[in-house]
């Protein structure tokens, strides 16, 4: 910027000058032809700008850059940045479809010029470029079902050694892929010896080759079982297998995504129209299905699999064996893993890196295995079941404990850890097996680095369980104290420091229950910071000071200082958008702490005097956590940049991304968006997106927690703004769980309120919350007692009353919601008549025979429209005058009974009042 007299210009007033004067420069270049020059503007501008619109606008304008110098991908990219922030924003969506139909992507190209023509039907460019594109389409579906010859064609290219083309091999790979994605294409490729000349590319062991084969399987499987029965047969499951576990990260991630699809295709059968003829083919894929599950078990201990691999297939396990829901009654797969494989799955937990012979593993895997671990014990049915896991697991440690010297006696503590970690009564049983604890103790004072590691990790994950903390208090505090103060290795040390942390921390919130002297949990939490802080620490030891402060952060004096330090909560947020996502649960557990986002009830006074004339312990709330201190820290996590982070977090496709751990994301949501003017911000940070999932799956607490929020978004900011595109159709099932019995009033109030925005917005939204089942469930709540409830009930129906289906109920025999609306119009709470009125006034222009029953439904019809009438309210007037007007025009003989009446006399009074136009 140009420098003023007078003085330096305000940073601010500067910075915005600057990226308003750069994409003016930018728009000048473009019109002059040099779209580069543009595009070097526009992303400099980005750099510069901060506003949400400003930075949409020039997306935009960088998407028309890219489309220019024909970099269509990224031309998507920021096209499709434009789009989130407003989804009616037409240069945009039009520029992606430009974008995407050069990409090849025809069928989304399409979608984004649908949406153009329903914004803006009278737009010819729009309108002409639809229906070129459709033809084009229709061209391109003609060529490609015309012959066989064009998958020859493809085939030939992708296997000719002497082609050298790669743009070539590249187009046919990608036209493959797509054509595998329609169900004529894929049976095509199927029937031209397809899977056979796919098997040729797997066998090439090119990734580029094997990734187009695997990605087109993907689409010959897809809801098709007698199709992947076949493809399973010519492929063998042991190619699959080893193509899973290749050390090529993509290739193995693609092979994963296949054997995913492959799973569910042979679990759920064919879930397309022609089951019928498909059912009478195929007779069992459980075999399949076994056979499948073997060899992942088998490659879990294969030494020669990839680290990655290894993780891929447990991923895998934990999403196809344990039962979706307690509903499905047969376990029968979870018990067969177990008796087959629980000793492979152990073989990844009790890994010691670093050892010799030590299978590959990643930072993940150890916790991969903990999961699926867990996973299977709580599929368990009874008590025989549980009793032969235990069996195994025990089996299984003391099989290196005894007889392996000192590297078995590692694996079988390391065994321990991960049991604790997943199933923890497992973990406790084996604890107590003979020798195992005096080892850890014992251990935990060795000179080597490795085997101090595995002792004090496995002393950390026994302290956590109330069981053993108490006899880890009495034997490991001075042990743990004595390896803090005097072990020259940070790795230890930060874990020791947990270790403490874990049993200083054992009375949770209550203040007054502290196991470590005054202010001593202020100096473990201040050097938990520091290490967080250090970089040159490898993240994965840094990992351990977050959970040290997923402990200390139940003291508020922790919480307080945590939230000052500015550096510390950004290192932590930077750790949970990290590849090792061991740390997810610890960082979660920081934030619900800080928010005070738990559980916590207020003690029952009586019980409160009971207990003190008793003289038992009663809990006390730290005055820092009251009300004004958890707001503060709200504040200060929001300007950190906690949204990011949380998002980051929930984007995780892996197994650390616990049941558990997304309620306690979502109990951090909840607590972010408790003041209305911060919610707008959680949005703009991907914070609505980020809910969508939270509120679909998880427990039924995180689930809820996750809709209420939804819940306080919707009733506050414009929906679709918040949720762009289809995004917002994607809140209306979260919103409505809020309505049923078992959710609290407050959670039914905002359901009610948060529907009621959605349904003024488009009969589209309207038509998804009626086939969600909540009509009857707001009719409900418009007999509620709590008056509040009753009144956003009411509101609700009255713009659910714009729907035919929803008028038509109105009508229906037998019902009184025609009656209970008259008689509510009636009412004296001013709000609730508006709406109910609204409701009326709505239903009578809409649909005329409800004119003809209003005088049906009570006697006191007249007097209650006469009151709206007189009503010192202007809108209740203007409601009760709509209401009389629309009789009137429906049926001649409710305008005689009006007539008859003194409405004409109350009519010409309120025709003369100028004030009320």
């Amino acid at each position: 910027a140009v420098p003023t007299p007078g003085g330096p210009v305000p940073a601010g007033v500067r910075r915005q000058v600057t990226a308003g004067q750069l994409r003016e420069r930018g728009n000048a270049l473009f019109q002059a032809g040099d779209h580069a020059a543009a595009l070097a503007a526009y992303t400099r501008a980005l750099s510069l700008c901060d506003a949400g619109p400003e930075r949409a606008v020039l997306h935009r304008n960088r998407a028309a850059c890219y489309l220019k110098l024909e970099d269509y991908a990224k031309a998507e990219a920021d096209a499709s940045k434009a789009i989130e922030a407003d989804g009616r924003d037409m240069k945009a969506l039009f520029r992606r479809s430009q974008a995407l139909q050069k990409l090849g992507r025809l069928d989304q190209a399409v979608s984004d010029l649908q949406r153009c023509v329903s914004l803006e039907p009278k737009n010819k460019a729009f309108q002409e470029a639809l229906r070129a594109l459709g033809s084009s389409m229709h061209e391109k579906m003609k060529t490609m079902s015309c012959t066989d010859s064009k998958v020859e064609q493809m085939f030939q290219i992708l296997l000719d050694p002497e082609e050298k083309d790669a743009d070539k091999k590249q187009k046919a790979a990608q036209n493959l892929i797509v054509l595998a994605r329609e169900e004529a294409g894929a049976e095509k490729i199927f029937q031209s010896d397809g899977v056979r000349l796919l098997t040729q590319l797997l066998d090439t062991a090119k990734a580029d080759l094997m990734l187009a084969a695997l990605r087109t399987l993907v689409g010959l499987c897809s809801g098709h079982r007698s199709r992947t029965m076949a493809i399973l047969a010519e492929l063998g499951a042991p190619r699959l297998s080893a193509v899973l576990g290749v050390e090529h990260e993509q290739v193995s991630l693609a092979a994963c995504n296949l054997l995913h699809v492959m799973f569910d295709s042979l679990k759920e059968g064919l879930q397309k129209d022609f089951r019928g003829k498909e059912d009478a083919v195929v007779l069992d894929s459980s075999k399949d299905l076994k056979l499948l599950i073997k060899h992942l078990l088998e490659l879990l201990a294969l030494e020669g699999a990839s680290a990655h691999g290894r993780d891929n297939a447990l991923n895998l396990l934990i999403k196809v064996v344990p039962r979706k829901s307690p509903k499905e009654t047969n376990n029968s797969m979870s018990l067969w893993v177990i008796d087959q494989g629980l000793k492979k799955i152990l073989e990844v937990g009790s890994t010691v890196c670093g050892t010799p012979g030590s299978l590959p593993v990643t930072e993940n895997s150890r916790m991969s295995a903990s999961v699926l671990l867990s996973k299977l014990y709580d599929d368990l049915k009874c008590d025989a079941e549980r009793e032969n896991f235990h069996h195994l697991c025990e089996d299984y440690v003391r099989s290196w404990f005894e007889g392996h010297e000192l590297a078995g006696k590692l694996r079988a503590i390391q065994t321990v850890s991960c049991l604790l970690q997943g199933p923890s009564d497992a973990g406790n049983r084996v604890l107590e097996l003979e020798g195992i604890m005096d080892s850890v103790l014992s251990l935990c004072a060795s000179v080597s680095e490795a085997h101090q590691l595995v002792a004090v990790e496995a002393l950390i994950h026994a302290a956590d369980k109330a069981k053993r903390a108490s006899f880890i208090t009495a034997n490991g505090v001075s042990l743990l104290k004595e390896i803090y103060k005097h072990s020259e290795r940070d790795s230890i040390r930060i874990r020791a420091l947990v270790g403490l942390c874990k049993l200083g921390s054992a009375g949770g919130t209550d203040f007054s229950m502290k196991q470590f002297a005054e202010g001593s949990t202020m100096k473990l939490a201040k050097q938990c910071r520091k290490w967080l802080c250090n970089e040159t620490i490898d993240a994965g030891t840094r990992r351990w000071a977050v959970e040290g402060l997923a402990y200390l952060t139940f003291d508020a004096d922790v919480k307080e200082e945590f939230v000052e330090d500015k550096a510390a909560m950004q290192a932590m947020f930077h750790l949970a958008k990290s590849e090792d996502r061991s740390v997810l649960y610890a960082v979660a557990s920081t934030l619900v702490n800080c928010t005070n986002s738990y559980d916590h009830e207020e003690p029952d006074p009586q019980m409160l005097e009971l207990a003190k004339y008793a003289k038992q312990h009663i809990p006390e709330q730290h005055p820092k956590d009251k009300p004004d201190f958890v707001k503060r820290r709200v504040r200060k996590l929001l300007a950190a940049g906690v949204v990011s982070a949380l998002a980051c977090m929930v984007k995780s496709e892996n197994p650390a991304l616990t049941n558990s751990c997304r309620e306690l994301i979502s109990r951090v949501f909840l607590a972010l968006v408790e003041e209305a003017e911060d919610r707008g911000g959680v949005v703009a940070q991907g914070g609505g997106k980020a809910l969508i999932p939270l509120s679909l799956e998880g427990t039924e607490v995180g689930q809820t927690k996750a809709a209420q929020a939804l819940a306080k978004i919707t009733i506050t900011s414009n929906p679709e703004m918040a949720f762009p595109g289809e995004r917002i159709y994607e809140v209306v099932r979260p919103l409505v769980s809020l309505l049923h019995l078992q959710r609290t009033g407050l959670e039914n109030f905002e359901g009610l309120m948060a529907l009621t925005n959605l349904a003024g917005i488009s009969e589209r939204l309207r038509q998804k919350i009626l086939k969600e089942k909540a009509v009857p469930m707001i009719e409900g709540y418009m007999f509620e007692e709590h008056e509040l409830i009753r009144l956003a009930a009411t509101e609700c129906m009255c713009n659910m009353a714009m729907s035919k289906e929803v008028q038509e109920l109105f009508l229906a025999e037998g019902s009184d919601r025609l009656k209970l609306m008259v008689l509510y119009s009636g009412e004296e709470d001013e709000k609730l008549r508006r709406a109910a009125s609204g409701t009326l006034a709505m239903l009578t222009a809409l649909h005329p025979p409800i004119c003809k029953r209003i005088p049906q439904v009570t006697v006191h019809w007249l007097e209650i429209l006469q009151a709206l009438l007189l009503s010192p309210s202007v809108e209740l007037q203007h409601r009760g005058a709509v209401v009389v007007m629309n009789m009137m025009a429906a049926e001649r003989e409710v305008a005689e009974q009006l007539m008859a009446s003194e409405m004409l006399e109350i009519l010409s009074v309120l025709a003369k009042d100028k004030d009320k136009p």
